[in-house]
């Protein structure tokens, strides 16, 4: 009977994972040594959004922070990432839990690439006019203008 507790148990959450499905994903607070922010605009999507993309499976998030920031932008150096906090976005039936980091003395040696077309540093005081919304939000919490939300 204790065999197939386990079973029972493993089979009930791939049952819910198809019903309710997760995705985890992490974004960085990137900062070059003049405390600007790095924003990227990619193919797919309209508008600047923080870097970032999908934990692989087993993966660490502060590992995929630093892996996605260097296949996106060229990340070459900065200091391990330091957790911010973690975040809930619906899409469609999906819940994306998303894990945002920072890393600071950033540098990059960008290249545009399919995924993303454009990669710059920016004053907070200055972002583009078609900065999302959500970075905005982000980047507002992590300077204490707005308290921070739950959601994405």
């Amino acid at each position: 009977m204790k065999r197939r507790q386990p079973f029972v148990i493993e089979l009930s959450i791939i049952a819910k994972s198809l019903i309710t499905p997760a995705v985890f994903g992490v974004r960085g607070v990137v900062e070059d040594g003049q405390g600007r922010i790095l924003l990227v605009r990619h193919s797919y999507i309209a508008g600047w959004h923080l870097p970032g993309g999908g934990v692989d499976r087993g993966e660490p998030p502060e590992n995929a922070v630093v892996r996605e920031v260097e296949e996106e932008v060229g990340l070459m150096e900065s200091t391990p990432p330091e957790f911010i906090a973690l975040y809930s976005q619906k899409v469609f039936w999906v819940t994306n839990v998303v894990g945002l980091y920072r890393l600071r003395n950033a540098r990059i040696d960008f290249k545009p690439n399919l995924e993303i077309r454009e990669a710059q540093f920016f004053d907070l005081a200055t972002l583009p006019v078609n900065t999302t919304a959500a970075t905005q939000r982000r980047l507002a919490e992590l300077t204490g203008k707005v308290p921070r939300t739950p959601y994405w």
